[in-house]
């Protein structure tokens, strides 16, 4: 069954000098996750946030730390952030070959697992894992850089999706990642997403905006 819609601003496109206020801003504008960004300058083409980082933020607020692995070799990394408190870590089913392993260290350190789908891999690629996982994400841009423009035949792998957790019987969420706008939320709502990630359409009025612009994506996709 899907669930109401929940709203995970990404980090990734605030100031990084100042991403301890911009979690503030996020939290005091009703985000009901923090998305969180990892990338390796490997796996995709852009360095970003490591463990460390996660681990100054989890001071600043208890709210859901939405954490999105894009790294390769993940097993090295995933132990580092476990412990920086990640609530929710979701990692590629592309990261490498082990995809079950990786979902299990999750789960046995109390979190939340999630796995992330790139536009070019098809829904089928998690149905290994849909008795063990607690969401599935649909990239609707190719990783690595924000503000990319939203990749609209991704509807429909969307709706595949959501099909597959419906049939698992399973409170599996359905997160979309990519482009994601008050004219594009109400698009992958009525595909099936539950959780909406977005970045530079938050932050795009500043740090005393992202309150107004996360209410629109609430009105837009209810």
């Amino acid at each position: 069954m899907r669930r109401s819609t929940r709203i995970a601003p990404s980090i990734l496109s605030a100031d990084f000098a100042e991403l301890g206020a911009a979690v503030d801003s996020l939290v005091a504008g009703g985000a009901d996750y923090i998305h969180i960004d990892v990338m390796d300058g490997h796996f995709v083409p852009n360095l970003t946030i490591g463990p460390a980082v996660v681990k100054a933020l989890r001071k600043r607020t208890d709210r859901t730390f939405d954490t999105h692995l894009m790294i390769s070799p993940l097993e090295p990394l995933l132990p580092d952030f476990l412990d920086a408190g990640a609530d929710i870590v979701t990692v590629h089913a592309e990261a490498g070959p082990h995809l079950h392993r990786s979902v299990q260290r999750i789960r046995e350190a109390g979190r939340r697992a999630g796995v992330a789908l790139n536009p070019g891999t098809p829904a089928s690629a998690v149905d290994a894992v849909l008795g063990d996982i607690d969401l599935v994400l649909a990239m609707t841009v190719d990783p690595g850089f924000g503000g990319q423009s939203f990749l609209r035949a991704q509807c429909a792998k969307i709706a595949a999706l959501r099909a597959r957790i419906d049939e698992s019987g399973r409170e599996i969420d359905l997160e979309v990642d990519g482009g994601i706008t008050d004219e594009t939320a109400a698009e992958v709502r009525a595909a099936g997403a539950d959780v909406l990630v977005a970045g530079s359409f938050v932050f795009a009025d500043g740090l005393e905006g992202c309150a107004g612009r996360i209410r629109r994506l609430r009105e837009a996709a209810p």
